[in-house]
């Protein structure tokens, strides 16, 4: 039976990366297979988003509408896949503080490595979207104090996991709360701190400045946060720079063109060697064990 101690490994794996306190690229993956491509091009660390992930399995927005065990079961798939640890979109924790620890306590049992909360009002909805609404700070402080509750728990079972402190006040109270709230949220015993939706430079500096422990930025194209260099990103403070969207809306791209193309009679271009893509799902793998099992092995 897999307990909390076979899980724990991911946690230690990112507590490292952030200890060499340098900037880790982070795409984000929705499913087993971006997060393997996300891995073999070298990345050290991947995140589920939640807007990929409700958008790749159920063509739905990110407005709310996929539900904990969806997400859990994605990400089930996605830590099986890979080795480099993977941080999960928790959302609001789907519920009450005693859902925030059930949702922290599933995550890391699936093989996450952290996972993200926010402070959303439900149904809550992308960062970078307009309608979305936020509780109260007091409120807000208590579902990141069950969420600490839970990671605690764990460890006193030899598990572990690190809980991402996210704050979409920005958008709704305007920079200032939204950094009294990562301060709270900081003082509480988070491991990581995001601010959503930062609208300059100056903000994401104040932010890095203020703030102690690891910070998270989020860099979606089209989205409200300028993209800096990750040059200047490091420079700033960040601890890690999040792709939310890069993968997904790249693959949408790519088959969009090659849908089209095979709609007016041409053949699709730019696609991966079919050598390419029975490595990179594991055929060479399979063929190699299947060979010592061969006529009993």
């Amino acid at each position: 039976m897999t307990t909390v101690t076979d899980r724990s490994s991911a946690a230690s794996r990112l507590r490292a990366l952030l200890g060499q306190g340098r900037l880790i690229v982070m795409p984000c993956c929705f499913d087993a297979l971006s997060a393997r491509l996300i891995e073999t091009a070298g990345f050290p660390l991947t995140f589920m988003s939640g807007f990929a992930v409700a958008a790749a399995r159920l063509a739905l927005p990110d407005t709310g509408l996929i539900s904990y065990g969806e997400m859990l079961d994605q990400g089930r798939t996605i830590c099986a896949a890979v080795r480099i640890p993977v941080i999960g979109d928790g959302d609001t924790g789907y519920g009450n503080a005693l859902n925030v620890k059930r949702t922290v306590r599933g995550y890391a049992m699936a093989g996450f490595a952290a996972v993200m909360i926010e402070d959303q009002r439900a149904p809550k909805r992308c960062g970078h979207t307009a309608g979305k609404e936020v509780v109260g700070r007091a409120e807000a402080l208590t579902r990141i104090r069950a969420a600490i509750d839970a990671r605690e728990a764990l460890r006193e079972e030899g598990g572990d996991v690190l809980i991402l402190a996210r704050t979409d006040a920005r958008a709704t109270h305007g920079f200032e709360e939204a950094l009294a709230r990562a301060e709270a949220f900081a003082a509480a015993g988070a491991d990581i701190h995001f601010i959503e939706a930062l609208k300059d430079e100056s903000e994401m500096a104040a932010f890095c400045a203020t703030v102690d422990g690891p910070k998270m930025i989020n860099l979606l194209e089209g989205g409200e946060t300028p993209i800096l260099s990750q040059d200047r990103l490091e420079a700033a403070g960040f601890a890690i720079a999040a792709y939310p969207l890069t993968l997904l809306s790249s693959a949408l791209r790519a088959m969009t063109e090659s849908l089209e193309a095979l709609r007016s009679g041409r053949p699709p271009d730019r696609l991966m060697d079919f050598a390419e893509l029975r490595r990179l799902v594991g055929f060479e793998s399979y063929d190699r064990d299947a060979a010592r099992y061969a006529d009993g092995g």
